[in-house]
């Protein structure tokens, strides 16, 4: 019993997907990752110490894996949402700093004002300064970003997302 709970833990380590380019793609489960080793889709790039085991087969646990075929990957394919926007500014009001819950979304340009739901017009704001700049523009309010609201990379956004990445992603993830 205690070693089928071992192996259903194992199964639920994340491993990091490489497009053929080595671009990072996504962070899926280990059951998918020795799938699509299985099927030949994919080879393991990087490998944790431990090994996964059957009657008849043994592999080495992948912490990274490449894809065989390059996959073309739209430009943008993170859903803007609250959580996103929340992520995307480390959880801290984009006018004080402050990282304080709750926080709030704020439009730059407001709604009433014509503006739209946009990466590049939504940020995360504490209720204080939402409060302050009400349906007006940062400038009107006389309140400065402290970051320029952008389309978050797919990079960007997987570091954020992991919170603590496996030794052997770091080449992939953060440069180093």
């Amino acid at each position: 019993m205690i070693e089928q709970l071992n192996s259903n833990a194992k199964m639920n380590r994340q491993v990091l997907l490489l497009n053929q380019s080595y671009e990072p793609m996504q962070i899926c489960n280990m059951r998918r990752a020795v799938i699509l080793l299985f099927l030949d889709k994919a080879h393991p790039v990087e490998q944790f110490d431990d090994e996964i085991r059957s009657i008849t087969y043994s592999i080495q646990m992948p912490a990274v894996i490449r894809l065989f075929s390059y996959v073309k990957l739209p430009r943008n394919n993170i859903v803007l949402t609250r959580k996103n926007i929340l992520k995307r500014d480390s959880l801290a009001c984009q006018y004080c700093g402050i990282k304080s819950l709750p926080l709030t979304v704020d439009h730059i340009i407001p709604k009433v004002r014509g503006g739209i739901d946009s990466w590049e017009n939504l940020t995360t704001a504490c209720v204080i300064c939402n409060n302050k700049k009400g349906n007006r523009t940062p400038r009107e309010a006389k309140m400065k970003l402290l970051s320029k609201p952008r389309v978050p990379s797919r990079i960007t956004f997987i570091q954020r997302f992991v919170k603590t990445p496996a030794k052997e992603w770091r080449p992939y993830l953060f440069m180093d």
